[in-house]
């Protein structure tokens, strides 16, 4: 029997094409920056992906995970994925780094307790007997930066409340006023916050209070996307919600299929929106030369994101590829290759997602076609990876898989440049590449 025979590869897709193998730091980036933790995907449970991420972050090193929760949260805007990093850091290192990260990474008043309520869930035991003293200096940093108004709003009934981290991690005051606020979490009389919950829970009228927070500009962009039909039904001051739209006060953190879901929601201020959406990388120059765009639109990319909203993998794809500009030409594939009119906005989010029925992950027979027949210098490819077949090299001499899923394994490895996420983050990351010569 011969030994001298050709290598085989032993890792595939889930559609059965040939993956690349990549080192544990490319694995826990893959399987984290488009992660909703615990959120099952179309081929892989959620728990298995939370397992897949803690097994990897234990194996690679300490800075660059820190690096990486911080990156998570800042950059790609995800909450909850960030903590388990951060608690996989604190059991594995200790000292500055884990402080750093973790004062780094909290930067919401309910964040603190979620991590020690994970870290905790993770170990089986109570808290204290898990938290280690770096994990409590980094969280009490986390603390110190919280004004009134933060603890008020994030003082909720949950298993580990504000009072509890507290007690846990005794923050140190910046003065008698912070200590005042410190015992009043505590004591449970932190005066209520002035937001849009509590207003319409102590019984006020929903129009006048809505229209007042617009006024005032108090009403945070998130919850202003996410109340549009609440807002309309009330019959909120429709010019009030127009000037909030567009003005995006506070929206750095919105992705940009938030406001897919906000113009489903609520259709009338959709002109409005596509407008904001528009906006939101109104600063990137437009990108140079002839770029080709390949949008995955397969069956796989039609699963929810989480399991309370209805918004998809491919809507975050659409979104993206909606809001690149310079000289386009946009392409779906699935089980064929169709041309899109290279809209901005919401009319380029319709055109993909209407584009074919979603069936295969055909991408190497789109990359072939775009290869041979569409004249481009750079080709950005937004898809979940799973390859039902050999994709070929690119033709063009930038060329970009932007990953939107968690899966194991992928193909946009080798002569790809690989991105993970879909916040627009990853539209800026391009334009930094190619301005340091990449």
């Amino acid at each position: 029997m011969r030994t001298n025979t050709a290598i085989r590869p032993d890792h595939f897709t889930h559609e059965g094409a040939p993956a690349r193998r990549i080192d544990d730091e490319a694995q826990l980036r893959r399987s984290l920056m488009a992660c909703l933790l615990w959120e099952s995907e179309f081929y892989e449970d959620g728990q298995e992906i939370a397992g897949r991420i803690a097994g990897t972050a234990a194996r690679v090193d300490p800075v660059r995970v820190a690096a990486m929760a911080r990156e998570a949260r800042h950059v790609m805007h995800l909450r909850h994925a960030p903590l388990l990093l951060l608690s996989v850091l604190a059991e594995r290192s200790s000292g500055a780094v884990v402080a750093d990260a973790i004062a780094g990474v909290l930067i919401r008043a309910d964040e603190p307790g979620e991590l020690l309520a994970l870290h905790a869930a993770r170990y089986d035991m109570p808290i204290k007997a898990c938290m280690s003293h770096a994990m409590r200096k980094g969280i009490a940093r986390a603390m110190a930066r919280f004004d009134a108004y933060q603890l008020a709003k994030y003082d909720r009934d949950v298993a580990v409340r504000l009072r509890d981290v507290i007690r846990l991690v005794h923050p140190r005051p910046r003065d008698a006023a912070h200590a005042a606020l410190y015992k009043g979490a505590v004591d449970g009389n932190l005066a209520p916050p002035d937001t849009w919950e509590v207003a319409l829970s102590g019984g006020a009228d929903k129009r006048a209070t809505f229209e007042r927070l617009l006024a005032e500009g108090r009403l945070g962009y998130l919850a202003l996307l996410r109340n549009l039909r609440n807002m309309a039904e009330a019959g909120v001051d429709e010019r009030l919600i127009r000037d909030a739209i567009i003005a995006r006060k506070g929206a750095g953190r919105v992705l940009p299929f938030r406001y897919v879901a906000a113009a489903r929601a609520a259709p009338r201020f959709e002109p409005y929106l596509d407008e904001a959406l528009s906006e939101s990388v109104a600063d990137m120059p437009a990108l140079a030369g002839r770029t080709a765009v390949l949008v995955d639109v397969s069956g796989s990319m039609e699963q929810p994101l989480s399991i309370r909203s209805d918004m998809t993998r491919m809507d975050a794809a659409a979104a993206l590829a909606s809001v690149l500009h310079g000289s386009l030409r946009v392409f779906t594939f699935s089980n064929d290759v169709v041309e899109v009119p290279p809209r901005r906005g919401m009319a380029g989010i319709d055109a993909v997602k209407r584009s074919q029925p979603h069936h295969m992950t055909y991408l190497g027979q789109a990359v072939a076609k775009l290869n041979g027949e569409v004249p481009h210098d750079r080709l950005i490819v937004i898809t979940d990876e799973q390859a039902a077949g050999i994709v070929p090299a690119p033709r063009a001499a930038r060329a970009y898989v932007i990953n939107v899923a968690s899966a194991r394994n992928g193909v946009g490895y080798g002569p790809w440049t690989h991105v993970d996420g879909w916040s627009e983050g990853v539209l800026r990351y391009i334009h930094e590449v190619e301005r340091a010569g990449g």
